[in-house]
């Protein structure tokens, strides 16, 4: 299917944020993680743009959205975020799978009545008491910096699938590799995202209470952001529902994409 690239811009600091545009009905805002961009919703665009209006946001350093210098922080990327619902019409369920899951909290924190629902996939808020990257990969990802963006992202993506997935789903990875490389993102802009997620988990999200209705959605082998993460979560959102993975990996919105959008299709219907 192919999808309509339109641009925005920030009015703080005139970055031009891409976002694709897929559908109709109420909003729906897909938010990626470190380094990824809105090719990495391939499924969820396809599948929820059925019955909603859906907007896959490239954040600032990806995709085809402008790369200015860092450093960039989570609250920034947060405004990016507004910019895109703003530009489409609030309010818009929000959907942020790790470092695009810092995002969405932060959104829904600064932000509350531009969202109307929360889904939270692999992700966690960070601060005190979660559970890191697991020094295995990020020596994965520090050891491949040198490399060129393909063979960067052949080397270092199999990380964030489960065990085995990729040679198990070999044309499947090699057509995710494919979309990747499209417009890959430089060293320089995923430093800068890098920074901002390390600042977020060190610090945490925002202070406050989030007033919209929650999923927590993780695999029970996440190999970037442990699984314990969701017990840390859910003491922060008590009220959240959950969608445990078993056996999936960082990226379980790829490797099970029929019960993730199944999970968000009911999570967006109940919230009304």
């Amino acid at each position: 299917m192919e999808h309509t690239t339109v641009r925005t811009v920030r009015a703080d600091d005139g970055t031009r944020i891409a976002y694709r545009d897929e559908g109709a009905g109420e909003p729906v805002l897909l938010i990626p993680g470190l380094g990824y961009a809105s090719w990495s919703w391939s499924p969820q665009l396809d599948r929820l743009g059925t019955g909603a209006r859906v907007l896959a946001m490239d954040n600032r350093g990806t995709g085809e959205s402008d790369a200015p210098p860092g450093p960039y922080t989570i609250g920034q990327m947060a405004e990016d975020a507004l910019a895109v619902i703003r530009a489409t019409g609030a309010p818009a369920h929000v959907v942020g799978s790790s470092m695009g899951g810092y995002i969405a909290l932060t959104l829904a924190l600064r932000h509350p009545g531009v969202v109307k629902s929360l889904t939270l996939i692999a992700t966690t808020d960070g601060g005190p008491g979660c559970t890191p990257v697991p020094d295995s990969t990020l020596r994965v990802w520090t050891t491949s910096t040198a490399l060129s963006p393909a063979e960067y992202a052949r080397e270092t993506m199999p990380v964030s699938f489960a065990p085995g997935w990729t040679v198990e789903h070999a044309d499947e990875f090699e057509k995710l590799l494919e979309m990747r490389l499209r417009y890959p993102t430089s060293h320089r802009a995923w430093s800068a995202q890098f920074g901002a997620c390390a600042e977020f988990l060190e610090g945490g999200a925002p202070d406050g209470d989030v007033d919209v209705p929650v999923l927590i959605v993780h695999g029970t082998a996440d190999r970037v952001v442990p699984f314990d993460n969701v017990a840390h979560l859910a003491r922060r959102l008590p009220g959240a529902s959950q969608l445990v993975l078993p056996g999936a990996g960082h990226l379980c919105w790829l490797e099970e994409a029929g019960r993730v959008n199944h999970a968000i299709e009911a999570h967006m219907a109940a919230a009304g």
